[in-house]
């Protein structure tokens, strides 16, 4: 096995995991919001939250660095156009997903104060769901057009 080879795999397996996590974060937390039962909403923020930090960030963080190893090792140029879109892409999800990360632990730590006491989210969650469901949509994209990109790699 090559270094190549293994530095791809991880890349892949990466790729694999960070966009699986963000498709399932997404679907669990909206389903959980939709159900609008305040249990079930904590519950499956404070997961989400976890799988975000567990998952999203350490394949997040891997990406670039395997990334950066294969156009080394791939001998590609850096600046070609597809790369510079690549980046611009990763860049776009990642300023999405900061602000997302932020409002996950908010809407999180609304939902287990109010399944604490009983009461009903306040208004504040709404808002900040929908910002969160804003946020999600260029992410998606963006990870989905760097996926092209590394599939078809124009030149």
């Amino acid at each position: 096995m090559s270094v190549l080879w293994f530095v791809k795999w991880l890349h892949v397996i990466g790729a694999c995991v960070l966009f699986g996590t963000g498709v399932g974060i997404a679907f669990f937390l909206w389903t959980a919001h939709l159900s609008r039962q305040v249990a079930v909403i904590a519950h499956v923020a404070t997961w989400v939250v976890r799988a975000d930090w567990l998952f999203t960030l350490t394949s997040g963080v891997l990406q670039p660095i395997t990334g950066a190893a294969l156009i080394v090792l791939g001998g590609h140029d850096p600046g070609s156009a597809w790369l510079l879109a690549a980046y611009g892409l990763y860049g776009l999800a990642l300023v999405c997903w900061l602000p997302v990360v932020w409002i996950q632990l908010r809407v999180r730590d609304l939902a287990v104060a109010a399944a604490a006491t009983g009461a009903p989210l306040p208004p504040r969650y709404a808002v900040l769901m929908r910002w969160w469901f804003a946020l999600g949509w260029p992410a998606f994209g963006a990870l989905l057009a760097v996926f092209a990109l590394m599939i078809v790699r124009p030149l």
